[in-house]
């Protein structure tokens, strides 16, 4: 199918006509210095832009008659200052909810100029543009930017309004890129269309190591992304939480999980998995040897699903480090054959539970498994306390990704203890 280009942000207002000129722009903050010449020679050769992407973000506005948009050159400063420390290897952060200080959003219009200064920049490696508002229209020319940066290594697009077309456009765009490692799509509504056209790409590209299309809009996304799981062998960590994934859905996925020996970290978090879909992962843990982090969070496994989970972690499966089964309508029965099957396996490390029905036996199983320290406080997201003789858990914020939506404004901002499926599966070194 063809796609239709979009068209140029603010041709008209260049192109020759006999409309008015826009008014002028304001005086240009002073440039900083250029970057080092030592940095210069380690990289072998000097990019078109050094130390001066504020000047030229500015003046590339000013020829192309666009707005400015003050947070986007307010957050070039920063990297300029960075630049001309020597650094390399840098993210430029332009999120748009940040809190600290007031944000202009950026739109498609914006992205494309914010494109055409990053393509040949050989300072930075990653782009967080998170809570903006780019649309199909930023995601054309994210895909171009995809085709000609070859240093980009990092991307976080999630919630920018981009629809099915520009998921397809992006989804293109990497089966020839060869750099990127983490791509992050939460919340854009790309739909089963545009999920299809990533499942596809996978199958063809063979850099991408970190992809997340959790809450896309995909329904029932597993027939495709199974088949893709069967030929990739380069995906260490997927993913796919609201995709309304059912039994047969995680059956699929199992299916897949038998053949493919790279994936490390699977989220299917948030969808509808009962007891009788844990029958076929319990299954597939037997002989799976390089899952190491498990989010299960947000279904209804109950007792008999998380039965069925401790069976195998107790006497087959020594690879998984990591399992979250926080709110699955488990009650103590469950909950405590889990924490048997901790003592036995040496390898599960991290076990988060809060959520469910605990009773006593529930609290007293997981207070001594914390007292022999063989569960380690960082390591959960309850700890143990006693009223009139009676133990209790209470809730500590710990867990595989706490801040995947937001980043706290103060103090650690990633927390390893907070955000362990990133410590656990780290991907591209930052990233």
């Amino acid at each position: 199918m063809t796609t239709r280009r979009p068209r140029e942000p603010g041709r008209r207002m260049w192109d020759g006509g006999s409309e008015a000129a826009p008014a002028g722009p304001p005086p240009l903050p002073p440039a900083p210095a250029p970057a080092p010449a030592a940095t210069r020679a380690v990289l072998g050769e000097a990019p078109e832009i050094i130390g001066h992407l504020q000047e030229n973000y500015y003046n590339l506005c000013v020829e192309k008659s666009q707005k400015i948009n003050y947070f986007i050159l307010h957050k070039l400063q920063e990297v300029d200052k960075e630049i001309e420390k020597g650094l390399e290897g840098l993210t430029l952060n332009i999120a748009g909810n940040s809190c600290l200080m007031p944000v202009e959003r950026v739109t498609g219009e914006d992205f494309w100029i914010l494109s055409r200064i990053l393509k040949k920049n050989l300072y930075i490696n990653g782009l967080d543009v998170r809570y903006n508002l780019i649309s199909d229209v930023g995601a054309y020319y994210a895909a171009r930017l995809l085709q000609k940066q070859h240093k980009l290594i990092y991307l976080n697009l999630m919630f920018n309004d981009i629809g099915p077309e520009g998921g397809e456009l992006i989804a293109k765009a990497l089966h020839k890129n060869t750099t990127l490692k983490y791509l992050r799509m939460t919340g854009n509504k790309i739909e089963n269309k545009g999920g299809m056209f990533f499942a596809a790409m996978l199958q063809i590209n063979s850099s991408l190591e970190k992809l997340d299309l959790g809450d896309c809009d995909l329904e029932e996304s597993t027939v495709h992304l199974g088949h893709m799981l069967k030929e990739n062998h380069c995906l260490v960590e997927l993913h796919m939480c609201k995709h309304n994934i059912k039994n047969c859905g995680i059956k699929q996925l199992c299916d897949a999980l038998y053949l493919n020996g790279s994936l490390r970290y699977l989220d299917v978090s948030c969808n509808k998995i009962t007891r009788d879909g844990m029958v076929y992962l319990a299954d597939v843990l037997k002989t799976n040897t390089t899952l190491e982090v498990l989010d299960l969070s947000f279904n209804r496994i109950e007792n008999a699903g998380a039965k069925y989970l401790s069976e195998t972690l107790a006497s087959h499966n020594r690879s998984l480090k990591a399992l979250s089964v926080v709110s699955n309508n488990i009650e103590g029965e469950g909950l405590v054959a889990l924490s048997q099957s901790m003592k036995i396996n040496p390898t599960l490390s991290n076990v988060y539970i809060w959520g469910n029905k605990f009773d006593e036996a529930t609290c007293v199983a997981y207070s001594e498994l914390m007292q022999m320290g063989r569960l380690k406080p960082d390591n959960t997201d309850v700890e143990a306390f006693v009223v009139d003789g009676h133990v209790y858990l209470a809730e500590v914020s710990n867990g595989l990704k706490k801040h995947y939506y937001w980043r706290p404004t103060y103090g650690a901002a990633c927390r390893h203890s907070a955000n362990a499926g990133f410590t656990l599966v780290p991907v591209g070194g930052h990233l």
